[in-house]
């Protein structure tokens, strides 16, 4: 799948070939974001002015705009699989989240 960013912002692209044109839907907000263009150059354009009136549209209603990530990120794991983790950040000496973390950083 393709994708692009703007601002931490992402979002996945879709070429209609029938009607010559990229559409790109961001997916890392609540807020239903829809752009399209023609070209790159195009989209990209379309990209960023989505964006900007996203949030133009947020400050007329006195809301702050979504955060693409907040860079909190909640698991359920089970109680043993939590347990050995804590076991494997002790020896490591991190806490839980550092060594969650690290390993997250090892695979992404």
């Amino acid at each position: 799948m393709t994708t692009m960013t703007h601002e931490g912002y992402l979002a996945t692209l879709e070429v209609d070939e029938d009607a010559g044109v990229i559409h790109g839907r961001v997916i890392n907000a609540r807020a239903v974001l829809t752009f399209e263009g023609e070209t790159l150059a195009d989209l990209q354009q379309a990209f960023a002015d989505t964006i900007a009136d996203y949030r133009d549209w947020c400050k007329e209603r006195g809301v702050e705009p979504e955060k693409p990530y907040s860079g909190t990120l909640s698991l359920r794991i089970a109680p043993e699989l939590h347990r050995r983790v804590a076991e494997q950040a002790a020896k490591a000496g991190e806490s839980i989240n550092q060594f969650i973390a690290d390993r997250l950083k090892e695979v992404a």
